[in-house]
């Protein structure tokens, strides 16, 4: 796991100075051994976090042996040993054990064709000097992240984290607007917009090439709709079971391969028990290392339940409790994430990764089973939405109501009255792809434009639902649980959950492995019936049918908590203060009379504000620790 700079400019010509500049924002990324490599209007630069072939003979830049290809690459390809061998077959000769070495002479074998090799994560820059071509690539989940900055000569500035890119000071540090409009919806900024204007993010299964004289543009390597328009056929469930538990177990064998230290996150939820299960399979001979984070708050504490899990494996299981004094870190996080980032999960997954760290050097995660397995209560919303559809809306929209007046909050974790009111407000939608984008959202329109009046008309021409419909008709064919569970992959996976992984764990030189987003993995798993995925009104139960012979039953039926933190408890607590700083030390556009209404229906526990309290501090944070203005 790495950081990547880089810049191809025929009329500005990267100095070394900038890409030093450059990659000493992403030491945090690669704290072992750093790397530059000028040539003309190339520049291209490397923070390295030392995994496989730990000698230096494996930093970067990297050249083939002809010095006329190098390249710049973050993330690890699980398969390179593989590939290695048939490019041996072939003619090949390596100098180095490392993946790097793989892609450069893949890429030569058989130019992008290469990507369709690859199973792994990752975000390169690969050069070629006989074609003049500087190849950009990312991972088909988006796991890695690159952001580049298209320049005015046909160039382009690329690296690994925003606040690496912006050490050019050709990049202007101007507010995208839409980009604010997508964040105040969701919590998040989706793939097609970042924070700063001008500045693109390579989105997830696409590469693009620049050339001199020639415009560029990303190109799709991969397309996920495929499998789910093709379904499987299993003679039985149980047959479906063991073809999936065989598919996990090779991705959790691939994903062990390492030259340092390897434990593994563990909640005690079905997720991480079944990634924990298969590693002491796969080496019982080995005692793994867990670990976890937990609460002072009940319901969001899952210590006792990782603990059962990790006696019952008998893993070297380490774990904390995080408290409302991590709100004192918010600024740094915020930093850390690059860009406006509202789930509250950042803060224990960023606690998580320094608790690891203090022990292994790779990490691997459960992410990702509950978008490709139907785990989230939203697709049970989407669901119960479809079979009731017919209710007319008066009595949906009376029973909202009442619902409202008389059932109480309590800012428990994922608590009843929460899904509860969630849902009934759903329902005002007809449409189920507004209702699904509906329980994705933080504020509505109208509260975004209560929260920040002077973008009233940035937020009526940017409404991030039209990039949710826009993969929504893309599944078109498909089973409807099928097209929302395609639209989260799409979104929410992409841009909250793998960017929270990410920040956080690189914040702390710590590499995270997710076997569920092995890609034979996800495409098995669209490919699957629906009611494989989602039966009855039970999530992933093809999931918990093969675990059951290694995980016992508590762990198969416990129903997802998520990994939010206690925020709504800790606006309430004695870090009040430091919160409503945050909330309130802002760049003079957001609406305080309307944060004030929130704050206060908030405290009176007339309605959990938690998120959006969180939302609005978290993007006053970000744009001042990037320093970005709005004009």
């Amino acid at each position: 796991m790495c950081g990547i700079t880089g810049k191809l400019s025929w009329n500005s010509p990267p100095t070394p100075q900038l890409i030093k500049s450059m990659n000493d924002a992403l030491i945090h990324r690669g704290p072992d051994a750093e790397g530059v490599y000028i040539n003309g209007s190339l520049g291209l630069g490397h923070r390295r976090l030392s995994i496989i072939d730990l000698s230096e003979s494996g930093n970067q830049p990297m050249s083939d042996t002809s010095g006329l290809f190098w390249i710049v690459f973050n993330g690890e390809i699980y398969n390179y040993q593989e590939i290695r061998s048939t490019l041996q077959r072939l003619g090949t000769s390596f100098r180095t054990q490392t993946d790097t070495e793989v892609i450069l002479e893949a890429y030569k074998q058989w130019g992008v064709e290469c990507l369709q090799r690859f199973n792994g994560m990752f975000a390169f820059a690969l050069w070629s000097e006989p074609h003049q071509t500087l190849f950009l690539a990312r991972d088909r989940l988006g796991e890695k992240p690159l952001f580049y900055y298209p320049l005015p000569d046909g160039g382009v500035v690329f690296a690994s984290e925003l606040k690496s890119l912006l050490k050019d000071e050709i990049i202007s540090r101007q507010i995208n607007l839409t980009a604010i409009s997508h964040y105040l919806s969701l919590g998040y900024l989706l793939t097609s917009e970042s924070i700063v204007q001008g500045v693109k993010k390579l989105a997830a299964a696409h590469y693009l090439i620049v050339r001199q004289s020639s415009s560029f543009h990303e190109t799709r390597y991969w397309n996920l709709i495929t499998a789910f328009q093709n379904k499987n056929s299993f003679v039985s469930q149980v047959e479906a079971g063991e073809a999936f538990n065989s598919l996990l177990e090779d991705s959790v064998r691939l994903r062990m391969v390492a030259d340092v230290s390897l434990g593994s996150f563990l909640s005690g939820g079905i997720d991480s028990s079944s990634i924990v299960s298969a590693m002491c399979r796969l080496s019982p001979s080995v005692q793994h290392r867990t670990f976890s984070i937990g609460f002072l708050e009940a319901s969001y504490n899952e210590l006792p339940e990782a603990r059962a899990v990790a006696n019952l494996l008998n893993v070297n299981h380490t774990d904390q409790l995080v408290n409302a004094d991590a709100l004192s870190l918010l600024a740094k996080i915020a930093w850390h994430a690059d860009e406006p980032f509202a789930d509250t999960s950042i803060i224990p997954m960023y606690f998580l990764a320094a608790l690891a760290r203090k022990h292994v050097t790779v990490c691997l995660s459960g992410d990702g089973a509950d978008e490709i397995l139907a785990g989230y209560e939203t697709y049970v919303a989407d669901k119960l939405h479809y079979l009731t559809c017919w209710l007319p809306q008066f009595f949906t929209g009376a029973l909202a109501r009442v619902s409202n007046h008389l059932v109480p909050v309590t800012f428990n974790k994922v608590s009843f009255d929460y899904k509860l009111k969630q849902f009934l407000a759903g329902y005002q939608y007809n449409s189920l792809s507004k209702a699904h984008y509906f329980w994705r959202t933080l504020f509505s329109e109208s509260e975004k434009r209560s929260t920040l009046p002077d973008l009233s008309k940035v937020f009526s021409s940017s409404n991030p639902y039209t990039c949710f419909h826009q993969y929504w008709q893309e599944a078109e064919n498909c089973h409807y649980l099928d097209r929302a569970m395609y639209v989260d992959i799409k979104t929410w996976l992409a841009d909250d959950i793998l960017v929270k992984v990410d920040r956080s764990t690189m914040a702390h030189s710590l590499e995270t492995r997710t076997p569920f987003l092995d890609h034979r993995l996800v495409e098995f798993s669209a490919s699957l019936p629906v009611e494989m995925k989602l039966k009855g009104l039970q999530t992933k139960y093809l999931l918990k049918q093969s675990q059951s012979a290694h995980l016992p039953k508590a762990t198969l039926r416990r129903s997802k908590k998520g990994f939010n933190a206690p925020v709504s408890h800790w606006i309430l607590s004695e870090q009040k203060n430091y919160f409503t700083s945050n909330l309130f030390n802002g760049n003079g556009m957001i609406n305080q009379n309307f944060v004030h209404e929130l704050l206060d229906s908030h405290i009176d526990k007339k309605q959990d504000n938690s998120l959006k309290l969180f939302a609005l501090a978290n993007l006053n944070l970000s744009l001042g620790t990037q320093q970005l203005r709005f004009s």
